[in-house]
């Protein structure tokens, strides 16, 4: 059987671009004992692989859906699904130690299992929950609100009785925002952060959930509650920068905020949670059978739309959570 795959061909230098990668092909074997082989259905696209990604010559990395095509493995019988770490390919040969058997509920599409049931919703859920340790009445701001983390957040947040603010780049994700309950949203590119955030929340911000890392993320302090909480996930706006991320930004220091207002400031990722994986998928499971939870899927069809939804998410193009459909 024949495969493809996604090479980075060039190091990326600043933004990446469509000649950074190219596609292969290779000739599979048949499964040996203890292997599986896989087709894969969805490939997701995250901010993460800006960073761990770029290594040239390497198959560009990520987390799929598959199928199980032929199986020598006893965990994993023929046409059982998957979720595994296999990157930019079509078909995968895996011994089953990068790979883990995968269910969603009907009539729930199986993609899910890598947004709002996968990595991004347990990023929103633990963060929130487990690091901001969100509380009824408190007022929670996110930037990047629309995207595949933001989104969860915002409306988990809700769910817990708090006021939520969010920032946007379109008018679009801004209407979305609405629908999915927000109490105040603004357009981070044409309005002003630090009347925005003092119109919204005139008393104050207990906890940010700070999806983007810029000198924005500076100016939100200011807007802080004594000891307030910042749960730190991402830090899209350096992913980009020529030297490494974030090392060509500038801006406001951070630290006489940080000080005075003695703020509890953490980063975190999804993988310090990994062991309680099943208690956020159950959780938000739940709560979209119960109509509590909605997401949203930007979804690219086939293999050769890989480079272009990546891109596309690293110009934030798109609303909630980007796959690649094979």
């Amino acid at each position: 059987m024949k495969g493809q795959y996604w090479i980075v061909s060039k190091n990326f230098d600043g933004v990446p671009k469509v000649t950074d990668f190219e596609l292969k092909e290779e000739e599979l074997e048949t499964p040996k004992n203890g292997e599986i082989l896989c087709e894969a259905l969805f490939i997701s696209i995250d901010p993460y692989m800006r960073i761990f990604g770029n290594v040239c010559g390497a198959t560009m990395i990520g987390e799929q859906i598959a199928k199980v095509l032929e199986s020598k493995h006893e965990n994993f019988p023929v046409g059982s699904i998957v979720a595994m770490t296999a990157g930019w390919r079509s078909h995968t040969i895996s011994d089953g130690s990068n790979a883990r058997l995968v269910t969603v509920p009907d009539p729930l599409p199986i993609s899910l299992a890598l947004g709002v049931l996968g990595m991004p919703g347990g990023t929103a859920y633990f963060g929130l929950k487990h690091v901001a340790k969100v509380k009824k009445g408190e007022v929670v701001f996110v930037n990047g609100a629309a995207g595949a983390v933001g989104s969860i957040v915002g409306q988990l947040a809700k769910i817990e009785g708090c006021t939520v603010i969010g920032c946007a780049s379109t008018e679009a994700k801004l209407n979305y925002l609405k629908e999915i309950g927000f109490d105040h949203v603004f357009n981070y590119k044409t309005q002003d952060l630090d009347k925005s955030l003092k119109d919204a929340a005139p008393d104050g911000i207990d906890i940010f959930y700070d999806n983007v890392g810029s000198s924005a993320s500076c100016q939100v302090l200011k807007h802080m509650k004594s000891r307030g909480r910042m749960a730190v996930c991402g830090t899209m706006a350096g992913y980009n920068d020529k030297d490494g991320p974030g090392t060509n930004q500038t801006g406001p220091l951070p630290f006489h905020d940080i000080l005075l207002k003695e703020l509890l400031v953490e980063g975190f990722t999804f993988w310090r949670f990994i062991d309680r994986r099943d208690e956020a998928e159950k959780a938000l499971c739940q709560l979209i059978h119960e109509g509590k939870l909605k997401y949203k899927e930007h979804v690219y069809q086939g293999f050769d739309q890989m480079v272009t939804a990546f891109l596309d998410m690293l110009a934030a193009k798109d609303i909630g959570k980007i796959v690649v459909k094979l």
